[in-house]
Parts: C-alpha cells; structure tokens; sequence
C-alpha cells in the first residue's frame, strides 16, 4: 500500500520545513520584539516606522513577499545572503521573507502584553531613574511576554503552516514533496492525509506545551 513511498525523502521535506519553522520564529521574534518596542517609543519617527511597517506587511500576502525575496532581491538586486548555491540561497531568502511577514503579527500580539502592564509599575520605573530603555527591558518586557505566551503560540503554529509557500521559491520543504508526489503517483487521498498527519505532528505538541507553559508563566494581577 504503502510502496510508492520509496524513493521520497518525506523526513527530510519535513526536516527542511522545521528548519524553516525555527529560524524564522526567532527571526520573528527579534525583530517583532524591536517592531513592538518602536510602536510603543516616544520617538515619533520610531512609532511612525513600526506603525507603517506593521500595518503595510501584515495586509500583504506571504506569497508576494515570498516572490518578491526571489524576483525582487535575488534575480533583480543580486542579494544572496552570503550563500552560493541556488538550494542555499532559496531556503535563506524564505526564511528572510517569513520573518518580514510573521514578525508584524508578533508585533501586535506583544504590543497588546505591553499593554496589560499597568501603567503604575512604569511610572514608579521612572521615578527610580530608569530610562525608557532600561524600562522597557527590566519591567515591561517580562510581563508582556508572560501575558501573550497563548497568542505567540498561535503565531508559532500559524508559521510553521505558512512555511508552505516557501515551495512558491523552489524551497525542498513538505508542500514542494507533497505536490511533486501527487502529480507522479496516483494516490491523492494517501498522500494528502500523509502530509496532513506530518504538520499534525509538527503544531499539535506545541500547541499543547506552549499552551501549559502559558499556563504556568501567567502573570497573576
């Protein structure tokens, strides 16, 4: 039944769409975390950026920005990221347009735990002297990331979906396999519920861990 599986390197598409997953989501979470501080900043140029650039890439299809790292930055501008070889180069741009695209909603979902952080505990973080830096990371940062664990998760499992259309690219993750496979064999069914379970697998034991670390780190007001 299960014979026309050989020859398909089904571990190895679901390694590289993993890799994908991962440093995209700290890709994300960095740069969604500097996005987020800038939305909140006193500076006006630094809110104005963040605000704009929130609310123009997240109203953007993935798929677009996807093409556009391979259209627009490699083919067009030249831009390799440092590597080579075609397979490298792809993998890196998706990675960079992933993170583009995932970390506006990181963004928004750690903006709204900077807002749950009652507004006393910054204004007594001023009066001792702290400046909206040193404030932002020893008071308000710590409490908002323990207040949107829950909403991070959704954005964790939301990428490692979205690392689909890295294959958009010519990226060797599930969906490129997944389709190459359905165009050569004749079993749709078999190999749609293949690849269903393998992304099953993927976001189901993190949903559940990252749903009880949330659950354990919650801030209690």
């Amino acid at each position: 039944m299960f014979d026309f599986l050989e020859g398909y390197d089904i571990l190895g598409a679901f390694w590289t769409t993993v890799q994908l997953t991962v440093y995209s989501a700290i890709g994300s979470l960095v740069w969604g975390t500097l996005l987020a501080a800038m939305r909140v900043s006193p500076v006006p140029l630094m809110r104005g950026f963040g605000t704009v650039y929130v609310n123009i890439v997240r109203n953007i299809p993935l798929t677009v920005i996807i093409v556009f790292t391979s259209l627009g930055l490699f083919q067009t501008l030249g831009v390799s990221l440092g590597a080579e070889d075609f397979t490298t180069i792809n993998f890196r741009l998706a990675v960079l347009g992933l993170t583009a695209y995932t970390s506006a909603f990181v963004c928004e979902a750690l903006r709204s735990g900077i807002n749950t952080v009652p507004l006393g505990q910054v204004e007594a973080a001023r009066a001792i002297g702290l400046n909206f830096t040193q404030t932002l990371r020893l008071v308000v940062l710590p409490q908002a990331f323990r207040s949107v664990v829950g909403p991070l998760t959704n954005v964790l499992i939301a990428l490692t979906k979205n690392t689909t259309v890295a294959a958009a690219i010519g990226v060797a993750e599930a969906a490129l396999l997944m389709r190459e496979m359905i165009e050569n064999e004749a079993q749709l069914l078999l190999i749609s519920a293949i690849f269903a379970f393998g992304f099953l697998c993927l976001t189901l034991p993190t949903g559940l861990l990252l749903g009880w670390i949330a659950k354990k780190v919650a801030v209690k007001r």
